[in-house]
């Protein structure tokens, strides 16, 4: 965890990075640009948002002007208390919303981080026109290896931009103001594929992984889960780990309707997404939605945990996240229960499975990816 010091419109920041990986700060020079760009806009009163903030360097920075913060991520919210913490004398810590509660508007001025995803940039930019005032601005920066492609069209196509500023320590920022694109009237906001033996096509808002089209990991994995689900006793908790879109827990919930299925994903889009999704099923009363990293500790215990775990965060490939939720996942299984999960092949997760279940079994392989069973979680 490394600890650094951030010059900000309110001062000096002491910034770290909860649980992340060592030596990377809890900022960039992304965030030291758009500080820099947003300092001829600053004035008492003015309606400021702050959208996909990374560990609260923006958010804590305009903590003076009392902004409004709204991130994909549910990591933001610990992330912007533990830096809040570090710096008692800024005002109260505002409350992180996300996109299953968005906030309303309008703002004056808007400091958006640039996502990886141009579909995601498209539909952020869509949303903000339906938030700014009318001569409100928009900020948008990000380190340029991260930017999208295509970042020039979607721009275009969604915003007027006024000036793209000059790139410093190989970041970038766009100065732009709202246009007249919304969601509504955009067709590419949901997108997805079929899944045999599923009553409709699962589909995902664009922050979600693998709304395209089926990915090949979650392939292997879906053939083994009607068996799985059979063992799941007749009360028993089923949880899609890591959820996505929900095609696993989706996939569980269509061999057992009524079934007691979790969804659990870092992500508000894609739980939003499994939200959207559910509306095709009858009796999902027993369906619970949980948007956070991991499982929550007051959460219960689950009779089958199905799990296909992220590999990369923020740029950085690893499997540090899979490490966390094969945690999670162990401390969560009830007695006699299974764990589900199909990883890369190249990251040999049996490895380190062993190190958290006393049972490890391979079920599947391909090429590229394996599908373990782990039992009876003892850490």
């Amino acid at each position: 965890m490394t600890t650094a010091r951030l010059q900000t419109p309110a001062g000096e920041l002491r910034l770290i990075r909860p649980g992340g990986t060592a030596g990377l700060r809890a900022w960039d020079a992304a965030d030291e640009l758009l500080f820099s760009a947003a300092e001829p806009y600053l004035a008492d009163g003015l309606r400021v948002l702050v959208v996909d903030d990374q560990f609260g360097a923006l958010t804590l920075g305009l903590a003076c002007y009392q902004p409004q913060t709204v991130a994909d991520s549910a990591t933001l919210a610990h992330s912007v208390l533990t830096n809040a913490s570090l710096n008692p004398g800024l005002p109260d810590c505002p409350t992180v919303l996300n996109w299953r509660r968005p906030p309303s508007g309008p703002f004056d001025l808007v400091l958006l981080r640039i996502p990886r995803q141009a579909g995601y940039l498209a539909w952020l930019l869509r949303w903000l026109n339906s938030v700014l005032a009318e001569d409100g601005q928009i900020l948008a920066g990000g380190m340029i290896k991260h930017l999208p492609d295509r970042s020039v069209d979607v721009f275009a196509s969604a915003v007027v931009t006024e000036q793209v500023l000059p790139a410093r320590k190989k970041a970038r920022v766009v100065v732009c103001r709202g246009g007249s694109a919304t969601l509504t009237e955009w067709q590419e906001q949901w997108r997805g594929y079929p899944v045999a033996g599923l009553p409709g096509p699962v589909e995902a808002l664009p922050a979600v992984f693998a709304r395209d089209k089926l990915d090949i990991g979650t392939r292997e994995l879906l053939p083994l889960i009607p068996q799985a689900v059979s063992r799941v006793p007749p009360a028993g908790r089923i949880l899609d780990l890591a959820c996505g879109n929900g095609v696993l827990g989706l996939s569980a919930l269509a061999g057992r309707p009524g079934a007691e299925v979790h969804f659990s994903d870092v992500s508000s889009q894609a739980i939003a997404s499994v939200e959207h999704n559910l509306n095709r099923y009858e009796g999902g009363d027993c369906v619970h939605l949980w948007h956070q990293d991991g499982i929550a500790d007051d959460l219960p215990d689950y009779q089958l945990i199905l799990l296909n775990p992220p590999f990369h965060e923020g740029g950085v490939v690893g499997d540090h996240i899979a490490l966390r939720l094969f945690r999670d996942a162990a401390r969560h299984l009830a007695p006699g229960g299974r764990v589900l999960m199909v990883g890369n092949r190249h990251l040999g997760y049996h490895r380190s499975l062993k190190q958290y279940f006393s049972s490890v079994e391979q079920r599947a392989a391909s090429p590229k990816f394996v599908v373990f069973e782990a039992r009876n979680g003892a850490v």
